[in-house]
């Protein structure tokens, strides 16, 4: 027989291991959050980490991006080879270092070469001739020689303006160390000294990688925009309006326009929109370091859609 002591003991005991059972769990979920609360601050500081690292890549890669297709866009371009605008020494010093770290030929070669596509346009005597396929005319045209009627023809073009020019000049004669420096080592040592970066990332990111998506996104200019858009201004001429391309070369896609109205400044009919490069010489303008924008009026590109577009221009 059990006592009564016994009792009470065998009767206790399911109540102590009940409660030891809600301690040992209660033990385990506190356990539990302390992990989950390790991993979730490991997690935050790897996130932080990646975000940090993503600003230290992209901030200097779509700065020098800018600045290098600036030194296209409004330098060597609408500045240089089309006198669309005049910029002060300040504004003309600041798009040949620009058109520098493009690294895309000189000021001088390109705004021959450019103007000598302009005046034959898919023609042999176009450097970049559409009509010879869309690799030709996006990189192929850099793999061979010049066609001899581009260089019969590019010398015979009156180019005083560009010798007289002493931001021209000075940066042809210097163009190949400038071109190491601006290209190359700026974007590389600038990202590793000013954000922490590693040489390695700046060099292959901001340099070469950010050298290598605005070199097509001009190419896709002499590419693309002339082969698919649409030809509201001149339908007899194959160069087209591409959005993708306007966007992607700060404003350059708008190429329909350009090829009829290759004085125009803007290079669209449309001012800044999609159109970078047209709100970077307005702001030049404002500030007093541009000024004469050359404009089409209304008037006069009302007449010439109806005259010559193919039907699909909206205002």
């Amino acid at each position: 027989m059990t006592s009564p002591s016994q009792e009470r003991q065998v009767k206790s005991s399911p109540v102590k291991d009940k409660s030891k059972a809600v301690k040992s769990k209660s033990k385990k979920t506190s356990q539990e959050r302390q992990v989950n609360k390790s991993k979730s601050k490991r997690d935050n500081s790897q996130r932080r980490q990646v975000q940090a690292i993503q600003v230290k890549e992209t901030s200097p890669t779509t700065v020098c991006y800018m600045i290098s297709a600036l030194g296209i866009t409004a330098g060597a371009h609408r500045l240089w080879c089309h006198r669309s605008y005049k910029a002060s020494l300040p504004l003309r010093i600041f798009l040949g270092v620009a058109n520098s770290m493009a690294f895309q030929n000189d000021i001088f070669e390109w705004a021959r070469d450019h103007r000598v596509h302009h005046k034959y346009s898919e023609s042999d005597a176009d450097p970049h001739n559409a009509k010879r396929g869309f690799f030709f005319s996006h990189i192929g045209w850099l793999l061979v020689r010049k066609h001899p009627d581009v260089i019969e023809k590019g010398r015979k073009l009156d180019l005083k303006d560009l010798t007289s020019d002493s931001v021209v000049r000075f940066q042809r004669k210097f163009y190949k160390p400038s071109v190491v420096v601006m290209c190359f080592l700026v974007p590389t040592l600038v990202p590793w000294y000013f954000w922490g970066e590693s040489l390695l990332v700046s060099y292959f990111v901001p340099s070469l990688l950010r050298y290598t998506l605005v070199l097509n996104a001009t190419w896709l200019v002499n590419s693309a925009a002339h082969m698919w858009g649409n030809r509201p201004y001149d339908k007899h001429i194959n160069p087209r309006e591409n959005r993708f391309v306007a966007l992607s070369a700060l404003g350059e896609g708008f190429h329909n326009y350009h090829h009829t109205f290759p004085y125009d400044y803007a290079t669209s009919e449309f001012g800044c929109r999609v159109n970078l490069t047209t709100f970077f010489i307005d702001s030049m303008c404002f500030l007093g370091l541009a000024s004469d924008p050359k404009r089409v009026s209304r008037e006069l590109i009302q007449t010439r859609i109806q005259r010559t577009g193919d039907g699909t221009h909206r205002g």
